[in-house]
């Protein structure tokens, strides 16, 4: 069993109504002067009606280490992975909580969860770049590995810097490695299909605009963007974005134009 995460944060905080009309004396009692889970519930069914549209099956909800928010532990296609919902029950939030102390990602559910691999990087030989679309210069020697998803938010936000970066380093190949995260973003395995069948720049640069592409044909790309998959997930490369650079270590700084530049080059 595989651990779904969701590399990136998408934190959100909920004023909900009902909090206000609490009282606050500790004379009778309300939020402050007890456990929150006294009084906000949530059993595994009432998760699972919720998360019907998602077609997950929720195997245990637990208070959140944030308060506000039941953390809902959920399987899907073999994987396992954690969702929060308000107390509210109107809200989801998807993302992990970070401990601003430790900078560490905290959960409820952490010692229930799979371990992924922690991925330090790989060798570039081992990489199925056979498998990917190059932006920038195909023939050149300095290569930046790119894993990502067309309908990952932040991808879309890396595409841009992607497309600046080919323009100020002309002798780099980009080499684009479409990695669907399937339970996240259910469109994003046909949609890379088609980019990669295709290998087409302006089929790549629609994707991550998200603008509409044609539906694959057959199986066409199927193949290729099953190999990338098993890969990254063999590798422990559990999410997107991910730039490898041309040594095969992951590039963990700011991503801006600047900053990927002089990772490259080795400043």
């Amino acid at each position: 069993m595989h651990r779904i995460i969701i590399p990136l944060l998408l934190l959100s905080l909920f004023a909900v109504s009902a909090f206000a009309k609490m009282p606050l004396d500790k004379t009778q009692g309300g939020c402050g002067t007890q456990e929150c889970s006294q009084c906000h519930t949530m059993t595994v069914k009432e998760a699972g009606e919720l998360l019907s549209f998602a077609g997950v099956t929720v195997k245990s909800v637990k208070p959140a280490p944030s308060h506000g928010l039941h953390e809902v532990m959920f399987e899907k296609n073999g994987g396992a992975g954690i969702v929060f919902i308000d107390y509210g029950k109107k809200h989801l939030v998807q993302g992990m909580l970070i401990d601003l102390k430790t900078k560490e990602p905290v959960a409820a559910h952490d010692k229930d969860l799979p371990r992924p691999k922690q991925f330090s990087g790989v060798d570039p030989k081992l990489i199925p770049a056979q498998h990917g679309v190059v932006m920038g210069n195909p023939k050149a020697a300095n290569r930046l590995y790119v894993f990502t998803d067309p309908d990952c938010p932040y991808c879309r936000q890396l595409h841009p810097i992607l497309q600046q970066l080919e323009k100020q380093m002309p002798e780099l190949a980009i080499t684009v490695m479409l990695y669907p995260l399937r339970q996240l973003h259910p469109q994003a395995y046909d949609k890379s299909r088609v980019v990669v069948a295709g290998k087409k720049r302006d089929l790549l640069d629609k994707a991550f605009e998200g603008k509409e592409l044609p539906k694959p044909k057959g199986d066409e790309g199927k193949a290729a963007i099953d190999a990338i998959i098993k890969f990254a997930e063999e590798q422990g490369i559990n999410g997107t974005p991910m730039l490898l650079l041309p040594n095969g270590k992951p590039y963990q700084g700011p991503r801006d134009v600047a900053s990927i530049k002089k990772a490259i080059e080795g400043k």
